[in-house]
């Protein structure tokens, strides 16, 4: 307990007021998570949000064996307590979230992404968009839709390609789950994409930077307006290898970004021209990005 207390006038504007800090020092992590008493933060991405009750029937707190009776007392109560947890959302919030957890591991997802893509999930079953369709889709929905609205680069193929549903399931309830949530969901830029395909391409650092610079200047003259992130990254890549004399083909850029050689000739076409860069004639590539 404490007081706030006026410095000027020592008036008390409030007492009673608790001390959330802790009452014992801990010098070590041994000695904090012993000390402690509280449990983990609530973790959106697990079913019951980390908050669920074990019953143990084997021993009391103090480590004591209970008696026979106790234990099929604390037995039935720990079936009961099971039986309580398992109602259909709880179940279907199950499924969705080992689902969940399966994707983010073979995507790399961070857990901030992971979390954001619970919290749609879980809004979306509030709303019964669930029922009649498979979680396995609307949760590899909202994993999509969360990776939208963070910023991480990770396209719809990429998901479908470890979901256990295709493509055009999980884009029809994408649309569903923006539509019905009112989500205004921001375009990806091609920024976040360079880095990535960069290193599945194996391309320099130097070239990576370069071709950094290259997009900063065709996004002052709004070239990236209406096009597709991943594959305007690919061609602003492909372009700056051909500027700093790497040698690499469409093919391996557009099978590192996951775009066709059209996309790429298309975009590098058009970005070729609007920049007034002139791959047959070239001396100094730096120049042109000044």
């Amino acid at each position: 307990m404490g007081e706030l207390v006026c410095g000027s006038c020592g008036l008390v504007i409030t007492d009673d007021i608790l001390d959330s800090r802790p009452e014992r020092r801990a010098y070590t992590l041994e000695e904090k998570e012993d000390r402690q008493r509280t449990g983990r933060p609530t973790d959106y991405a697990l079913f019951d949000k980390g908050l669920s009750t074990s019953i143990t029937i084997n021993k009391d707190v103090f480590g004591r064996s209970l008696s026979p009776m106790t234990k099929q007392k604390m037995w039935r109560l720990r079936r009961w307590h099971i039986r309580a947890q398992m109602h259909d959302k709880g179940r279907n919030l199950m499924q969705a979230m080992d689902e969940l957890q399966r994707l983010s591991d073979k995507l790399n997802i961070s857990q901030s992404v992971k979390e954001t893509a619970a919290i749609i999930y879980r809004k979306a079953l509030d709303l019964d968009l669930v029922r009649g369709r498979s979680i396995q889709a609307m949760i590899a929905a909202s994993l999509y839709a969360s990776c939208r609205l963070t910023g991480t680069p990770k396209s719809l193929d990429e998901i479908s390609e470890v979901s256990l549903r295709d493509k055009k399931e999980i884009s029809r309830c994408y649309r569903l789950i923006i539509r019905e949530l009112g989500m205004n969901m921001p375009i990806h830029d091609p920024m976040g994409f360079l880095p990535l395909i960069a290193d599945r391409a194996e391309v320099s650092g130097e070239t990576l930077s370069l071709a950094a610079r290259l997009l900063k200047k065709a996004r002052e003259r709004r070239l990236v307006m209406g096009k597709d992130p991943r594959g305007l990254a690919a061609a602003i890549l492909y372009i700056a290898c051909k500027l700093r004399g790497e040698k690499i083909t469409q093919k391996q850029i557009a099978a590192a970004a996951d775009v066709t050689e059209v996309t790429i000739r298309n975009r590098k076409r058009e970005l070729l021209k609007r920049l007034e860069i002139n791959l047959k004639n070239l001396s100094k590539p730096e120049l042109l990005i000044s």
